[in-house]
């Protein structure tokens, strides 16, 4: 077990142990009389030469979440996103947008598909990060817009980021598709490339 006891960590030490090891030998050594008066220098020595050639420490590797603990959490994020959404006001147009972009990313969040580091990162992103910040720049901006009128509609930067978004994860569904296609296709040549006659038995 670890400790932030100094002492008590080296006691824990293989350099300790194996030197507590060649230690005891030495100990056996100066009982059998065969180092005579010396046999405490041989002692120590055994005990110095065990924690020298002692392998190095090594610190207990870092415990990630796995792939399965990240997906359902991203999936539990996602649904306090579509709580967050359902109160917002939106144009008709972003609306759409926004709930094409939202029925993609809960297909891809559906146990069993998206395995890929790299893919549950941008997805994460685009929870996490990308569609909540459009949306409350959007409510920021609209009511400046309101206040202020005569600048650029905000709804068509709002459009604009949910396109790009939905291409994004689109590209992802784009991967899937060619991943599944792929091994389709290699069971189609396994099974083809298998004959008719593989089952036949012995002699036959």
């Amino acid at each position: 077990m670890a400790t932030s006891n100094p002492v008590l960590r080296y006691a824990e030490s293989r350099k300790n142990l194996t030197g507590c090891v060649c230690g005891l030998a030495g100990l056996g050594i100066g009982l059998t009389g065969a180092a005579g008066g010396l046999w405490p220098l041989v002692v120590l020595g055994l005990y110095g030469a065990g924690a020298l050639i002692a392998p190095p420490e090594r610190p207990d590797a870092p415990d990630f979440p796995s792939t399965d603990e990240q997906l359902e959490s991203l999936r539990a994020d996602h649904a306090t996103l579509r709580e967050y959404l359902a109160e917002v006001e939106l144009p008709e147009a972003a609306r759409e947008r926004l709930d094409e972009l939202d029925a993609l990313v809960e297909a891809l969040l559906e146990p069993g598909w998206v395995s890929d580091p790299e893919h549950l990162r941008v997805l994460a992103r685009a929870v996490r990060q990308d569609v909540p910040e459009a949306v409350d720049a959007f409510v920021r901006t609209r009511w400046w817009s309101r206040v202020n009128p005569g600048s650029e509609p905000p709804e068509r930067h709002l459009e604009r980021q949910l396109a790009a978004l939905r291409e994004e994860a689109g590209g992802i569904a784009a991967a899937l598709q060619e991943a599944e296609e792929l091994r389709q296709r290699a069971h189609t040549r396994y099974l083809e490339d298998r004959g008719p006659g593989s089952c036949a038995g012995p002699g036959a």
